[in-house]
């Protein structure tokens, strides 16, 4: 089928741009609006277009870039996704992804400067990550690092930026880095449902690198270590409830890493909507944590 003959499928299209996927981001956003200690206030609008970025847009065209480049390693690991399926045909995953790149930009002209400038790196990271030459998801040590900066750091400094028309103090950014480190671990769990894809394409992910029980055992520790820093500086800046709010989840956690480590790959699904879903959690509570503009201030 040539790419003139494309009937326009939504459902296609929707699935390409897999909106399960937003959430991570636009919840980071979320967290760097609170973080930010400003009210909402006349900003609505902001807060908006923000989320609509973080999510849909900025998101889903990472989305529909590392489907289109990942199509051959698809048609392996998930091929009734649409590129690999044919039912978004040609070069059609190509243009969306171009088109989605264009209406992001001209998306975040609404978020000033540092909205602008935020957009611009999450998008060059997107297509970092995919596209050659780089192609950083051939390493899943760099590819994980983009994933959780574009995931977790870039919309919570983003949110946090926008919302004071200005550069974020320093607890901002310790907190935002923290929670960056520690999703490289959940990218590295997300990576067990292609392994053999992987292998077979040249995909250096982290279990195809180091073995999946070694790759699961690391990303545990990636995860938990950011936390505990967490926790140990919410309580030098004295949010003492906070910390032991993260604390109890982060408790908790270990626990269900037990259950996952005992087999990795099958529990891999089940703890992303378990112990990932309480990371995230603790994730607003440093956000209110760190509102307030009383307190120490890193440097």
């Amino acid at each position: 089928m040539s790419d003139r003959a494309l009937r326009f499928d939504p459902a296609a299209c929707l699935e390409l741009l897999k909106p399960i996927t937003w959430f991570a981001p636009m919840w980071a956003f979320s967290c760097g609006v609170v973080s930010s200690g400003v009210g909402g206030a006349g900003r609505w609008h902001v807060i908006a277009a923000g989320l609509l970025l973080t999510g849909p847009l900025v998101c889903g065209t990472s989305q529909a870039i590392n489907d289109w480049f990942d199509r051959h390693v698809d048609a392996i690991n998930e091929p009734g996704r649409p590129i690999p399926s044919g039912r978004i045909p040609g070069r059609w995953g190509l243009y969306i992804a171009i088109l989605w790149t264009l209406v992001s930009l001209a998306v975040a002209t609404v978020l000033g400067v540092w909205g602008f400038a935020a957009t611009v790196l999450g998008l060059a990271l997107a297509w970092a990550y995919s596209a050659p030459p780089l192609r950083l998801k051939a390493n899943g040590w760099w590819g994980n690092a983009a994933c959780g900066a574009c995931y977790e750091g870039l919309p919570w400094i983003t949110g946090a930026a926008v919302l004071g028309a200005a550069a974020p103090d320093g607890r901002v950014l310790a907190i935002a880095a923290l929670y960056s480190i520690g999703a490289h671990g959940i990218m590295t769990l997300n990576d067990f449902k292609s392994v053999e894809g992987d292998a077979r394409m040249g995909v250096g992910s982290l279990p195809v690198k180091l073995g999946v029980e070694p790759a699961a055992q690391l990303a545990c520790v990636v995860m938990a270590v950011p936390q505990v820093v967490v926790v140990a500086l919410l309580l030098s800046w004295g949010s003492a409830w906070q910390a032991g709010a993260i604390g109890l989840l982060l408790a908790v956690q270990l626990w269900l890493m037990q259950k996952l480590l005992a087999d990795p790959r099958g529990k891999a699904p089940w703890y992303n909507g378990t112990g990932t879903t309480l990371y995230v959690l603790g994730m607003l509570f440093a956000a209110f944590a760190i509102r307030s503009p009383l307190g120490p201030v890193l440097p």
